[in-house]
C-alpha cells in the first residue's frame, strides 16, 4: 500500500516577511532540507534564515518548494 503525503506544498512567504519565523523547505542534492528561524533578509533571489543555533543558512529562491511563516516560539522560564 502507498500513502500519499495528504499535504499540498507551497511558498506562502514573501519579502514582506522579513523579521518574522518562518519554515522552509528547499531542495538540496541529497533531497530536502527543513530549516526554521526569523527571516532575515531576502534579496537578489536569497533568503537568509537564522537557525535556533545562531548560524544563518542562506537560500536560493528556486530551491525553495515549502515555505510559510509560524508563530513564535514560546520562551522558557
Amino acid at each position: 500500500m502507498i500513502l500519499g503525503l495528504g499535504a499540498a506544498l507551497e511558498i506562502t512567504i514573501t519579502p514582506s516577511d522579513v523579521g518574522k519565523r518562518v519554515t522552509t523547505r528547499r531542495r538540496v542534492p541529497e533531497g530536502f532540507r527543513d530549516v526554521v528561524g526569523p527571516l532575515e533578509f531576502w534579496r537578489d533571489g536569497v533568503l537568509g534564515v537564522r537557525r535556533r543555533d545562531g548560524s544563518l543558512v542562506e537560500i536560493a529562491e528556486s530551491a525553495l518548494v515549502a515555505a510559510r511563516v509560524v508563530a513564535d516560539r514560546p520562551r522558557r522560564m
